[in-house]
């Protein structure tokens, strides 16, 4: 590429839109290796704060305890996930290497979240968090049914659903894990 050509300078100042910003979590999404590793990491963060923040919120201001944070926090999950469809639409036009670039790691960090909301935030241990961390990547990359179809919708609605999927399965053998650990004692 040539600094001088007028296109070249224009892709690199796409980097700084506000779509591309967002859906590459602040540039993370542009580390050379493994970038949706570390979109998923930020996801274990975003699942710790948006389960503090919904649960500080139910405290203050609604009755119903942990029932009614993991509404809030649900809600708020949602919000993000559903921004991220327009969002990544948005990001993918204005990178454009293909209808999911790897750069875009918005998917992963927003629906790492969601196949949380199937562990109480005081079972957001380090090692459930690390199951959780592990379990989606592997889902994520190997797109069990139906992440593979659901990836083919169009635009953002694809970059989202299929870490969608990945969430959902995450969630079951999550759930199935802390099942059984605590049937054994082990929790």
């Amino acid at each position: 590429m040539n600094a001088s050509d007028p296109s070249s300078v224009a892709r690199s100042a796409d980097w700084l839109a506000p779509s591309v910003l967002a859906a590459t979590c602040g540039g993370i999404g542009r580390i050379p290796v493994a970038p949706g590793t570390f979109g998923a990491a930020v996801g274990v963060g975003l699942s710790l704060a948006s389960g503090s923040a919904a649960a500080w919120i139910a405290e203050r201001s609604l009755p119903g305890g942990p029932a009614v944070a993991l509404a809030v926090e649900a809600a708020l999950l949602a919000a993000i996930n559903l921004a991220g469809v327009p969002i990544c639409s948005r990001a993918a036009r204005r990178i454009g290497r293909g209808t999911d670039p790897g750069a875009i790691v918005y998917d992963e960090a927003a629906s790492l979240p969601l196949g949380l909301l199937a562990v109480p935030l005081a079972d957001r241990q380090p090692l459930v968090l690390a199951a959780a961390f592990v379990l989606h990547r592997i889902f994520d990359i190997w797109k069990p049914f139906p992440c593979r179809r659901l990836e083919h919708l169009p635009a953002g609605l694809g970059i989202m659903a299929d870490d969608w999927g990945a969430a959902a399965w995450m969630a079951g053998l999550l759930t199935i894990g802390l099942a059984i650990g605590r049937g054994n004692g082990w929790l």
